[in-house]
């Protein structure tokens, strides 16, 4: 079987949610959230669970014994309320804050605070148009602008100036779908991944990482030397495994993994 397996997971193959199902006990699956699990909307907080998906990740969370992550920007009670009741694994804050388990106490992953007084220059950006929504992760700052969109340019030459007149502060920008965020350097979502692979359940296993956006990269660059795997969902990104059209196909090959004879 493991020969099997090594054979129809070999890079660049797409995706074929059969083959997998037999090998859930030898799988971490690490999912980011907007745009991977859950379609994009105006705000953050218009996002919206479809019916049964609560019930298919934690089939997979029973079926992996643990081992399924949601791997987010978002802050682990953001994430929390969005999936309310249901609690799963997580990595948050672009590897900020770490869940280990749905039993466990988050913590931070040496995730330095960004200074308050370089927090708030970046945060008044927001004020160039009421369609500008900021919203403070703890960890980062993160500028929407899906309803400003031509303000893009004026967002990014924004936070040019600062890091300019600050060229020593140790930030990251992070361009991801109409979406400007600053955080500190230092941690990325790949370094959360790397440190959650360190633990029970998910240590010895073979991670499979599905992300859609720039923020993601950092993680699809570690599957091969993690022996895992990596699928972009919305473009071909470089390096990657396969590649889904759209989170409705991401979330049908996860209930096709969950579902057997006697359950979905």
């Amino acid at each position: 079987m493991k020969q099997v397996f090594e054979d129809i997971l070999t890079r660049n193959a797409e995706p074929e949610p059969p083959a997998f199902a037999p090998l859930l006990e030898e799988c971490a699956f690490l999912l980011d959230i907007d745009g991977t699990l859950l379609e994009l909307a105006p705000t953050p907080s218009e996002v919206e669970v479809p019916v049964g998906l609560d019930r298919v990740l934690s089939t997979l969370h029973d079926r992996t014994d643990g081992a399924l992550a949601l791997v987010s920007g978002r802050s682990l009670g953001d994430i929390d309320q969005i999936f309310a009741p249901m609690r799963l694994p997580i990595v948050g804050g672009h590897g900020a804050e770490m869940r280990l388990s749905v039993d466990s106490e988050a913590v931070a992953v040496h995730a330095p605070p960004m200074d308050k007084n370089l927090k708030r220059r970046f945060a008044a950006i927001a004020d160039l148009s009421p369609g500008i929504l900021l919203e403070d992760k703890g960890y980062s700052l993160a500028l929407h602008y899906r309803l400003a969109p031509t303000f893009e340019r004026t967002i990014y030459e924004a936070v040019s100036a600062i890091r300019a007149d600050l060229p020593e502060a140790p930030v990251d920008v992070l361009p991801g779908k109409a979406v400007c965020e600053i955080k500190h350097s230092g941690f990325t979502k790949a370094t959360g991944v790397i440190e959650l692979m360190k633990h029970e359940p998910f240590v010895g296993r073979r991670p499979i990482f599905i992300g859609d956006d720039v923020t993601d990269e950092s993680v699809f660059a570690i599957m091969p030397g993690m022996q895992g795997l990596a699928f972009s969902v919305g473009r071909q990104a470089q390096g990657v495994d396969g590649h889904f059209a759209s989170p409705r196909e991401v979330r049908a090959w996860l209930a096709s993994l969950a579902r057997d004879d006697d359950d979905i």
